[in-house]
């Protein structure tokens, strides 16, 4: 098949997914379309958008807001905008898209919204909760314009004790819209500023200052018990409407910082609604049912958790995870999030101390949604009953009604996920439908009475075990072979390449190689003694010759100069200790000896590459192909030599070929500069 016959085939496939998510939205009682009236509605509010001052609305244009979201994001609910005060507090202020000043209760526009309650993302294509002309432009708190907003106030103490001050209407100006990886990198000291920090010096400090008080707000919430995970779920990279990758957005200083920050804003908004005597919608998750499995992982790392669900023990045992190994905090986060169960909205009627549940993730009792209301209807709601308090007008919901909403957010909630959990895996499925037969390593997501499902590690694909579930539980890695992947039905099927009655073996093992990596976290960089004792198609593994305290034998795999050992099992060898993942049991060596200067150097360039490129994410460069193997395709950037990985797009090139690319990751740690393709000249 040629070059523009590949591109039409990709692109055909990519619409066919598409009209695949339509179809999957309304099998699960979604209305994907907006009807007539919305629209008509729509055309109305374009005539009259323009913030209103008439209103008692408080003018903070001045005030320096900033917003800090993904790359892409054109729906903008919050910028954020912090001031040190003399006693050493920060007054920190979020604000809001007023959605309600332009979608009145009662109109198509609103009952569409309480009709779905929510946005899905499908990775193809986004249904917006809202019209795109009012959650991407006359809603959304762009770049540059002057837009409505709900301020929700907050003293941060030195201590990090958070107070809500108030919540009140304003007229806000976002004077720069910033994205997450360049702000993350930045932040962290791997990335130059971004370029709207480097054209303000006021932006760098206010910037800063709000990750001083994101910092303040982080820790008291750690000592208060709340359990901190990281969201590993894979979403699609789209470039000019075509999937070219799938990717775990990677945590960083940034995405911690807004996380923080709509943590505190939700607090501070349950708690003003508390004070002003008001009905609310909680959002709570309740405890967990697999408790028993989370005491059996700590135990894994030589931890004790209760008996008993307890937030502020798993909260602090995760947190000495982190610190321990961030580096793989995400893979412990996945199966955290799987054992904990998902979140409900409920209504609170009573208040004070009839309130008989909370947010057991996040160890509090008063917690709402506001922070989203561009895309999920109960924080639509929430600012509702924030401006009736504020003016003393009469409630905009009965009980009833808030009962009813909260119950159906909760549903079209857990739908959604399904939706985007069946596009997920099409997309995926898309992605490796010619890699059935392969082998790969997996980490058991779920298990129950209608089967077992697992998570490939790279690419991140999930999947479900069609032989061999019964053994392995959530939490447990394994190696799997692909068997089948079907992009309509999104089927990805998996079997075990161990056989049943080995696999009680290899989880064991696989459990005190977690145990042992634990041990050895504190000695990356150290040489040791051992022996090589396996050579596979997968690699080489090595046992050192000295063991853990209590016996346990430690192996490990050779990851770098592996190929001087290939026809070396039983030889001595000095092996140095480059990585451990204590999530999941891994623990890689490099054999100095089979490693080329050339490389190490070559290492060293890509290296320095990524840093430089580390605030460019998703950004588009033209690279020209320098290699091709049977697993990877190699290019260079034109005009600046940087070299790296083709990723995804490289069918049908060979040395010498020109594409322009997307820049998908650029690993500082590891060297890794990943490209995906955009377009194939042929």
């Amino acid at each position: 098949m040629d070059v523009p016959e590949e591109q039409a085939k990709r692109r055909a496939t990519t619409g066919d997914l598409a009209r695949l998510a339509v179809t999957e939205m309304i099998e699960h009682g979604f209305v994907p379309e907006y009807p007539v009236e919305a629209c008509r509605e729509i055309e109305r509010l374009e005539r009259r958008a323009a913030p209103a001052m008439e209103d008692g609305r408080n003018d903070l244009r001045n005030l320096l807001w900033s917003s800090v979201d993904n790359r892409t994001s054109r729906d903008l609910d919050q910028v954020e905008f912090a001031e040190l005060l003399p006693d050493g507090s920060i007054r920190l202020m979020i604000g809001i898209a007023d959605v309600d000043a332009l979608v009145e209760a009662g109109t198509a526009t609103d009952e569409h919204a309480a009709t779905n309650t929510t946005s899905v993302y499908t990775g193809v294509r986004v249904f917006h909760m809202l019209p795109t002309e009012l959650s991407t432009d006359l809603t959304s708190l762009n770049e540059g314009e002057d837009r409505n907003a709900i301020v929700t106030e907050m003293r941060v103490a030195a201590d990090g004790e958070m107070t809500p001050v108030d919540a009140y209407r304003a007229v806000v100006h976002n004077h720069a819209k910033l994205d997450y990886e360049s702000v993350g990198g930045w932040l962290a000291g791997l990335a130059s500023p971004p370029p709207a920090i480097e054209r303000r010096v006021d932006l760098e400090a206010q910037l800063r200052l709000q990750h001083e008080c994101a910092s303040r707000l982080r820790d008291v919430r750690r000592a208060q018990g709340a359990i901190n995970i990281e969201s590993s779920e894979p979403q699609a990279v789209v470039v000019d409407g075509r999937v070219v990758d799938l990717a775990v957005p990677r945590r960083n200083l940034a995405r911690d910082l807004i996380e923080d920050f709509m943590i505190a804003a939700n607090r501070a908004a349950a708690m003003i609604l508390l004070e002003r005597g008001s009905m609310s919608i909680r959002r709570i998750v309740r405890r967990p049912h697999r408790w028993d499995r989370l005491v059996q992982l700590a135990a894994d790392f030589g931890e004790s958790l209760p008996d008993a669900p307890d937030s502020a023990a798993l909260g602090a045992f995760l947190a000495r995870r982190r610190d321990a190994d961030p580096a793989h905090f995400a893979d412990l986060s996945l199966t955290v999030v799987k054992l904990l169960g998902p979140g409900e909205y409920v209504l609170e009627r009573r208040l004070g101390d009839r309130r008989d549940g909370g947010h057991f993730g996040l160890g509090i009792a008063d917690y709402v949604h506001s922070t989203a209301p561009n895309r999920r209807f109960v924080d639509l709601v929430t600012q509702r009953l924030l401006k009736a308090t504020e003016r003393r007008a009469a409630m905009p919901y009965s009980e009833v009604e808030l009962d009813q909403i909260a119950q159906r957010c909760t549903e079209r909630e857990r739908e959604a996920k399904k939706v985007e959990r069946a596009m997920r895996k099409r997309i995926a499925a898309h992605f490796v439908r010619d890699r059935v037969g392969d082998s790969f390593v997996a980490t058991v997501t779920g298990k129950n009475a209608n089967g077992t499902w697992v998570r490939v590690l790279a690419p991140p694909v999930e999947g479900r075990l069609v032989r061999g579930g019964e053994g392995p539980d959530v939490g447990d890695t394994l190696r799997v072979r692909l068997v089948r992947a079907d992009a309509r039905l999104g089927f990805i099927d998996f079997e075990p390449e161990t056989a049943a009655s080995d696999l009680p073996r290899k989880i064991a093992r696989q459990h005190r190689k977690r145990h042992a990596a634990d041990a050895l976290r504190h000695r990356v960089g150290e040489r040791f003694e051992a022996v090589v004792s396996g050579v596979s198609q997968h690699g080489v593994w090595v046992r050192l010759l000295e063991t853990l305290p209590d016996g346990t034998s430690i192996e490990g795999k050779v990851v770098a100069g592996y190929h001087a050992l290939t026809e070396a099992s039983g030889k001595r060898v000095a092996v140095k200790l480059v990585a451990v993942n204590t999530a999941l049991g891994f623990i890689d060596f490099e054999y100095a000896e089979g490693v080329e200067p050339r490389k190490r150097e070559r290492t060293e360039r890509k290296r320095v590459a990524a840093r430089a490129l580390a605030s460019r994410i998703g950004e588009r460069f033209e690279v020209e192909v320098t290699g091709v193997t049977p697993k990877a395709v190699w290019v260079r950037v034109v005009d600046r030599g940087i070299e790296g990985r083709l990723v995804r797009g490289g069918q049908g090139l060979s040395k010498g070929g020109r594409v322009t690319a997307t820049l998908l990751d650029a690993d500082v740690e590891r060297g890794f500069i990943d490209f995906g393709s955009v377009s194939n000249e042929p």
